[in-house]
């Protein structure tokens, strides 16, 4: 059985929550399998996604790890996400874990949670940010973000803000027509492909860039013109149509591993790229900078090479949304000290795959106590 629990946080944003009652007295919940008298604890934690109910920690439980599986104060609120305020709610996990006894406390980042978990321990390891990406001051000291000894990285996603850039869709003609299409930039369009010509890719991944700086220049601009305002708001809401476009999820001989083709984790990806509710499709201007732009201070490789702690990377090899390239990407970045494994077969969340849930727990317990 896990015990609930609740954690107060410091106040942050006005507006981190629709709740007035979540933005006056913050508090995170979590989900937390004891093992008494372990030695080590692992925090499974997500910026924006409800992990109290993660697959990995009644299994690892059962191995001797007490797990904590954490929410932020963010969990399903995508759209208001800050990088720089998340990461204190994580160490607040880390600080209570402490406060239970367990002498080291280990990291994982499952999907989104890796590039997460990477940023946090950067800053643990060596703190250098005072404020946000949009010039807005945060508040954190050292004492706030304890680290960690160890990472785990399975299924995880390079950065939100490498996703973007990776995943938007350059056919976007009028950003406020998401029906706007330049078929010569149209993944689904037939006649550029699958199978995807180099060239087309060149030009594909160029004008991905291209429409990423784009909005992302129109956010800063748009942020310091409605700062400059009397009595205005010091954010606005947009919306990103059409951000699900990587031609890997067309094309399974680009960075080929055993996912199954024409597929996203969620569904076909042509319809997910049109869905009313999709990746980064709701945000804020302050949020997309933190998150999704260029100067996202929360980029997972270059986080993860600040850092000084073992790591453990795990690839699902049948993962429609992170890879091969990705977990090379991250071996660089840990360096030698890195530990590599595969789960053969495994998709992005492991659903439906008992066997590997219980290989991938067995591959954390060996990790974690060589901490």
């Amino acid at each position: 059985m896990f015990e609930g629990v609740g954690i107060d946080v410091p106040p942050g944003d006005a507006h981190d929550s629709r709740s007035g009652l979540q933005t006056l007295y913050p508090r995170i919940w979590g989900a937390f399998h004891r093992v008494p008298h372990a030695r080590v604890a692992a925090v499974v934690s997500h910026p924006t996604s409800n992990f109290m109910g993660h697959y990995l920690l009644e299994p690892l439980a059962k191995r001797g790890i007490a797990s904590l599986g954490l929410n932020t104060r963010y969990a399903g609120n995508d759209e208001s996400l800050i990088f720089e305020r998340a990461i204190l709610d994580l160490g607040a996990g880390v600080t209570w874990l402490r406060s239970q006894g367990y002498e080291r406390v280990l990291l994982i980042g499952n999907s989104g949670g890796g590039a997460f978990a990477s940023f946090y321990q950067a800053q643990a390891e060596s703190l250098d940010i005072d404020c946000t990406p949009a010039g807005d001051p945060v508040s954190l000291t050292p004492q706030d973000l304890p680290p960690c000894q160890g990472i785990v990285l399975s299924a995880a996603h390079l950065g939100r803000s490498r996703l973007l850039r990776c995943w938007i869709d350059p056919a976007v003609v009028d950003e406020g027509d998401p029906l706007s299409s330049d078929p010569a930039l149209d993944m689904f369009n037939p006649t550029n492909g699958p199978p995807y010509s180099e060239s087309f890719l060149a030009t594909y991944r160029a004008a991905q860039r291209a429409r990423r700086d784009r909005i992302e220049a129109w956010a800063i601009q748009r942020l310091v013109h409605i700062r400059s305002l009397n009595d205005a708001p010091r954010d606005m809401a947009f919306v990103i149509h059409r951000t699900l476009a990587d031609p890997r999820c067309l094309d399974p001989r680009l960075d080929t591993n055993d996912r199954a083709p024409n597929t996203t984790v969620w569904g076909p990806p042509r319809e997910q790229n049109y869905a009313a509710n999709s990746m980064g499709r709701f945000t804020t201007l302050t949020a997309f900078l933190s998150q999704w732009a260029s100067r996202s201070r929360a980029d997972g490789p270059s986080n993860l090479a600040r850092t000084s702690v073992p790591v453990l990377l795990m690839e699902h090899t049948a993962d429609a949304s992170t890879f091969p390239s990705d977990h090379d990407t991250w071996a660089r970045a840990a360096g030698a000290r890195v530990i590599r494994r595969q789960l053969k077969g495994g998709t992005h969340y492991l659903a439906g795959q008992p066997h590997l849930v219980a290989q991938l727990a067995d591959e954390i317990a060996a990790f974690a106590a060589a901490l």
